[in-house]
């Protein structure tokens, strides 16, 4: 019988360390992202695949800031939507490509995926996290004083419009995503966190604003029910005292254990932290392991022999 995994892509397997995140790099990381992913197939797993967007979501915001009085603008969430697409057809198209060397016959499919936030969420009056270009303070000012952005230094670049980063509540293309993972379709959805959205009646409406792409991996495994979750970073698996002498190395660890080492600060906010986070979310909300590792073992972590393995309870 398969068995379903979601796979959290992280953003270094599109954009690596040192590359200027060109269509060609992305793509060349693309294909490699692809043929981790398509190798898991022969051992019946039912795939849904989430990515991140950050570099791709700003250079949109950059191009639309710049070519304003040229053609008409967009705003972030038409951004987000946009991405989605275009990371959506380079993993599609890879994905497609892997499949065929391997003589393998499936649908793949890309899902626009909107993730709906309350406008209640104390987030929304307490913007803090930074997209698009830096700014210098005068040009600063005067996008917040016409555009009535927030604004926040970064001491060592400039300044830096900032957004809210609100809970992700649910997915509006749940159940769309649930139906054609059951027919063993591979699966492309909730990328960058997928589009932010209100409800207001039974109308849904887009806002300008950032969801953690961690978070939302973490829901909509939890909401598929799948029988693993997969975080892919650029680290092959989770370290205690990262990069010091006391470096040790976490093979298999519970969710209590996972929980205590974050209570004592050693997985970075802006690194490894969310990782985390979301495994833990994800094993607190009944799910049962999650594998933390880099696409290059995704394979061998799958099948137990490396990455980092959380469980809920030891034995399990």
């Amino acid at each position: 019988m398969a068995r379903s995994a979601l796979i959290a892509v992280g953003g270094n397997s599109l954009i690596r360390a040192g590359e200027k995140g060109v269509i060609s790099e992305q793509l060349a990381n693309a294909r490699r992202t692809a043929a981790a992913v398509v190798g898991l197939l022969d051992d019946e797993w039912r795939i849904v695949l989430t990515h991140g967007n950050g570099p791709q979501v700003g250079a949109a915001l950059l191009r639309s800031e710049r070519a304003s009085d040229q053609v008409y603008g967009q705003p972030l969430d038409v951004c987000d939507a946009a991405t989605q697409g275009e990371i959506g057809y380079l993993l599609q198209q890879s994905l497609c490509n892997e499949l065929g060397a391997a003589g393998k016959q499936m649908h793949v499919a890309t899902i626009l995926t909107q993730v709906v936030v309350s406008p209640d969420d104390p987030a929304m009056k307490n913007p803090t996290k930074p997209v698009g270009p830096f700014y210098s303070r005068e040009d600063a000012e005067e996008k917040a004083r016409l555009l009535g952005w927030q604004i926040v230094e970064d001491a060592a670049r400039g300044y830096r419009r900032v957004v809210p980063s609100p809970e992700p509540i649910a997915v509006v293309e749940e159940d769309v995503i649930r139906k054609l993972l059951a027919q063993g379709v591979l699966l492309i959805a909730a990328g960058g966190g997928g589009i932010p959205v209100v409800r207001e009646g039974e109308r849904l409406r887009g806002i300008e604003a950032v969801i953690d792409k961690d978070r939302v991996a973490a829901l909509l495994a939890l909401r598929l029910g799948v029988d693993l979750f997969v975080i892919s970073t650029d680290a092959d698996a989770v370290y205690l005292d990262y990069k010091k002498p006391t470096q040790r190395r976490l093979d298999r660890v519970t969710c209590d254990e996972l929980e205590q080492h974050h209570r004592d600060r050693q997985f970075p906010p802006g690194n490894m932290g969310p990782k985390v986070e979301s495994a833990i979310r994800f094993l607190r909300g009944g799910g049962r392991e999650v594998i933390i590792t880099c696409y290059e073992q995704l394979l061998d972590a799958v099948r137990g022999t490396a990455g980092t393995h959380v469980v809920a309870e030891q034995g399990k």
